[in-house]
């Protein structure tokens, strides 16, 4: 089994439990069997153990450096790139108009993430470059597209999204990146942008930078933001690189993790932009690449959190020290550490978190087939509402699975010599990614359970409740809990908004997001034990394992966040910073 991912977890899941087969019945996946889908898995996982995993360590340790002039990246990155976008996973599930595959997004995103377990820095700039490339084929001009997604699609260009500012960070209410039109159908930018992942390099002809910008006269707030195509060179009809435009590298930031991915602070000074969409409607278009980023993140949580999780078991296993409780000898000899109940324990939890955050992360990737080929709208509701899940849930639990990895390895994994170490690094980064945690939190809360009179919460419930009606026999007492789970989250929702006071409402909505997602996941658990049910051998044994873990010990803690939610304590709000 190989060290960086599982594909026996993401066949399981792919065709056990999601049937993805049976997308191929829909028009738009006709040309694909389980045959085509196996072949691209193949493929990524080879580019990933073969490309990718070999530079992980070095893409750390030698992190890319700015001489004042240009960008100094290890060699190995671009031949990494080079791989990744022969194989045509790069333009994967997109439409075969513009020169993409129609894999499902499922399968796509399953391929994708042997390329983050194996590399998450490298395979930063690929997935900024999708989001990128997708978003303009939903908003931009056909000319846009042609100039600036063909060469995206085809690997000569790469993509970034720059929405923060210094001064603004998360509250792009507070953008101050202004444009002003040209008078020739153009804009000239002018402002700086913070955190901009990818932002900066030679990997590519061009970067093609998506801003957020206010229009001259343009009202203050969200409302006013606009979003232009920037260009580090200008690019002709003929989609060719030419001059530099007016974009200048200001610096490198150097994170703790992600050290590969260049993250850059930007000047765009009358830098020449395309308008994308309509004035005034930036931050609408932003969405469709923030949540395709949102939920990438997740991925690139569970990526990792396995990655880590795998490391920790082929070390428990092997590593020799003590004896068991009862052994009174000395003389025997020692047991590896998997024989201790406290490291079955960090490496049982280990495996719920990261095999439930990818049933996770799987099951919102279908319902974006859903939203092409299903129910559009009962799927685009469902993935609304699990998105804030999506992306901090693994973030935190995952996380806390590379945290469990190192403490497996004892000393050994405090130490560069062992790669744990650096899988927390890169996995720390991701509850700031697209958003705080604390931000999905509030976005949950605060908007996603309660639009549309409460749609989507009810949808949310309804589709759980259906999996614990669908649960076998042997799994009623599971099924009992999560429906009792659902029960409460309805229950205690509705109390926090009885009065319509967000500021009581939202005092504790980190709470909220963590009930939320705890029993999210006890549901992909039950589908997952459901899937496995009646079937025989050490693979489906641990399934069952796993979600007895998860049921029993797990999900327990959502009671004391529901406690404290239901009592609309308010210590939060309430409290004199001054006593910090």
């Amino acid at each position: 089994m190989s060290s960086i991912f599982s594909q026996r977890d993401l066949d399981f899941l792919l065709y056990e439990w999601l049937d993805v087969t049976a997308l191929t019945a829909r028009p738009r996946f006709a040309e694909h069997s389980r045959e085509t889908f196996d072949a691209f898995l193949a493929v990524s996982a080879q580019i990933a153990e073969r490309e990718f995993a070999t530079h992980n360590r070095r893409n750390d340790a030698e992190e890319p450096r700015f001489d004042g002039e240009r960008v100094h990246i290890i060699p190995e990155v671009r031949a990494a790139l080079g791989a990744f976008n022969d194989s045509g996973l790069l333009s994967g599930g997109m439409d075969e108009a513009v020169g993409g595959m129609q894999l499902p997004h499922v399968v796509h995103r399953a391929c994708f993430l042997w390329f983050q377990a194996a590399n998450i820095a490298t395979s930063a700039y690929p997935l900024l470059t999708m989001a990128n490339a997708n978003l303009l084929l939903t908003h931009a001009a056909p000319e846009h597209v042609a100039r600036f997604v063909g060469p995206m699609i085809e690997g000569r260009f790469t993509g970034t999204m720059c929405l923060s500012e210094p001064q603004a960070g998360s509250s792009l209410s507070d953008v101050t990146t202004r444009a002003v039109p040209a008078g020739d159908g153009t804009y000239r930018v002018t402002g700086s942008k913070m955190w901009i992942s990818g932002g900066d390099h030679e990997l590519s002809e061009t970067i093609v930078h998506l801003v957020l910008a206010r229009v001259a006269g343009a009202p203050a707030g969200v409302k006013g933001l606009s979003l232009f195509i920037v260009p580090k060179h200008l690019v002709g009809d003929d989609g060719r690189a030419g001059a530099r435009n007016n974009v200048v590298l200001a610096g490198l930031n150097h994170k703790m993790g992600f050290r590969g991915t260049t993250n850059a602070v930007l000047a765009f000074t009358d830098s020449e932009a395309y308008l994308v969409g309509e004035e005034g409607r930036g931050l609408a278009y932003m969405f469709q690449m923030m949540n395709d980023a949102r939920i990438g993140v997740g991925a690139g949580a569970v990526a990792l959190g396995y990655t880590g999780y795998l490391h920790a078991l082929a070390y428990a296993r092997e590593r020799l020290q003590g004896r068991p409780v009862a052994g009174k000898d000395p003389a025997a000899p020692p047991v590896p550490i998997i024989r201790h109940p406290d490291v079955r324990r960090m490496l049982l939890a280990s495996k719920t978190y990261v095999e439930g955050g990818l049933a996770l992360v799987l099951y919102a990737a279908k319902l974006v087939d859903e939203q092409h080929t299903g129910d559009r709208a009962a799927a685009t509701l469902l993935l609304d509402v699990l998105t804030p899940i999506v992306k901090a849930w693994p973030s935190q639990w995952c996380l806390l699975a590379n945290d469990h990895a190192i403490q497996v390895h004892g000393g050994y994994g405090y130490t560069r010599e062992y790669p744990v170490e650096q899988f927390y690094r890169d996995n720390r980064l991701n509850p700031i990614h697209e958003g705080t945690d604390g931000i999905q939190g509030l976005d949950l809360l605060g908007r996603k359970v309660v639009m549309q009179d409460g749609a989507g919460l009810k949808l949310l419930v309804g589709t759980m409740r259906a999996a614990a009606e669908r649960a076998p026999a042997e799994l009623a007492e599971f099924a009992a809990l999560l429906e009792s789970g659902c029960q409460r989250l309805v229950e205690v929702t509705a109390k926090l908004w009885a009065d319509a006071d967000p500021e009581i409402a939202l005092a504790n909505s980190t709470a909220y997001l963590n009930a939320a997602g705890h029993l999210v996941v006890a549901w992909m658990w039950l589908e997952q034990a459901t899937a496995a049910a009646g079937k025989q051998g050490s693979f489906y044994d641990g399934k069952r394992l796993a979600a007895r873990y998860f049921f029993t010990h797990e999900l327990p803690r959502t009671a004391a966040w529901f406690d404290l939610l239901e009592s609309r304590d308010t210590l939060l709000a309430d409290l004199d910073d001054e006593c910090l």
